[in-house]
């Protein structure tokens, strides 16, 4: 059981499929972590809203390629976007 000076929440499972536990959240059935960068997209989609938010909690992305260094323009431009958008900033080098 999780307790905070205001409620307490009981746990009745763990969901791995993210789809799935949106879901459950969007029908009341408990809550769910989404990213921030994600947030407008969750919201509008299964008609939730944001209770609270923390830094507590990260997230990690790869990009995995059978070079060490990235060559295709393609996933150049991708990878440099998504560090701009997803991040807040521009990949060195």
């Amino acid at each position: 059981m999780v307790r905070t000076p205001r409620r307490a929440a009981r746990i009745i499972g763990e969901i791995e499929d993210s789809a799935l536990l949106k879901t459950f959240g969007q029908a009341g059935a408990g809550v769910f972590a989404a990213p921030s960068v994600v947030e407008r997209e969750v919201t509008r989609q299964y008609q939730v809203r944001v209770i609270g938010r923390t830094a507590d909690i990260r997230e990690r992305y790869y990009a995995i390629s059978a070079g060490r260094r990235l060559t295709h323009p393609a996933v150049v431009a991708m990878t440099e976007a998504a560090r701009g958008t997803l991040f807040g900033r521009v990949a060195a080098g």
